[in-house]
């Protein structure tokens, strides 16, 4: 009778699980969907801007004599220095989510140091900041509580430090790394050199341009639009990565879920049979009592 106490107890506490699993996937999935919209927002503003700043680099490059010029377009063939700014959650419980996310970055790491460059690690979110942190590596900054309220503002002041120090030759690449929302049930990783600016691998837009300008002026405006191609990188990259991770917490909860619904059901198989067995038992000892007694 224990037995059956026992596997009566389990069949509670998981079906208590469920409910809990169950109440989390409808909450992700009510907040990716305000995510989702504000990551395709975000995304069409992001190659808007992107193909802007494309347009004005091809009307320098064609029109002035040495082409296009400046501290954010030069490339070092042999980086002495290289920041990888990645961004992780600042909550568990959404797969391995942040667990892609941090491989990716140890992998570029090992790439480079194998090249003796240095790597400075600049993390946001909590999760891939325990992790580094536990396994003793250093982190050259960090902050808690962007990735999951994303603030273009505060965004903004967190590339600006390696910005600065691309611009004083501190460092002489910049690479954003985060996990990125693709679909309902898919989330992918995105790996975007922030500077040097590749005006190459930025998207012209296949319409005619609608752009206007004498080529002194694209230089005044391509100056101002640089900053904000930085930051706004980088902001988009917090949305992106907010909306990846609702998904995949949805997709954690669902299969939590389930899986919970499958072991109260082995668990409901147990308990019958340990009941079956009881009863069995009884009947066999007042049978044996009853014909002990004739």
């Amino acid at each position: 009778m224990a037995n059956l106490k026992d596997i009566k107890r389990k069949i509670a506490s998981v079906k208590n699980t469920q409910k809990t699993t169950r109440a989390m996937k409808l909450v992700s999935t009510a907040k990716l969907r305000r995510a989702e919209l504000l990551a395709k927002k975000s995304k069409a503003f992001a190659e808007t801007l992107n193909e802007t700043l494309s347009e004005i680099s091809y009307t320098i490059q064609q029109y002035k004599i040495g082409g296009i010029e400046g501290r954010f377009f030069e490339e070092v063939e042999f980086p002495a220095v290289v920041d990888i700014i990645f961004v992780t959650s600042d909550k568990g419980l959404c797969g391995g989510f942040n667990h892609q996310t941090i491989k990716t970055v140890k992998n570029l790491m090992d790439k480079y140091r194998s090249k003796k460059v240095k790597v400075r690690l600049k993390a946001i979110g909590k999760k891939g900041i325990e992790y580094f942190q536990f396994n003793k590596v250093d982190l050259e900054d960090k902050i808690v509580g962007l990735s999951s309220s994303p603030d273009y503002k505060k965004a903004a002041e967190f590339i600006k430090k390696s910005v600065d120090d691309f611009l004083n030759g501190g460092t002489d690449k910049v690479i954003l790394v985060h996990n990125g929302y693709k679909s309902m049930i898919a989330q992918e990783i995105k790996i975007n050199n922030i500077l040097p600016i590749d005006i190459n691998g930025l998207k012209m837009k296949e319409t005619k341009s609608m752009l206007e300008m004498e080529p002194e002026d694209s230089e005044k405006v391509l100056d101002s639009l640089i900053q904000k191609y930085i930051e706004y990188n980088m902001y988009f990259s917090l949305i992106d990565s907010l909306a990846a991770e609702h998904s995949a917490r949805m997709q954690a909860m669902d299969s939590a879920t389930n899986n919970a619904s499958e072991m109260v059901r082995k668990l409901t198989i147990s308990y019958n049979k340990a009941r079956q067995e009881s009863i069995t038992t009884e009947l066999i000892e007042i049978i044996s009592g009853m014909e002990a007694m004739k």
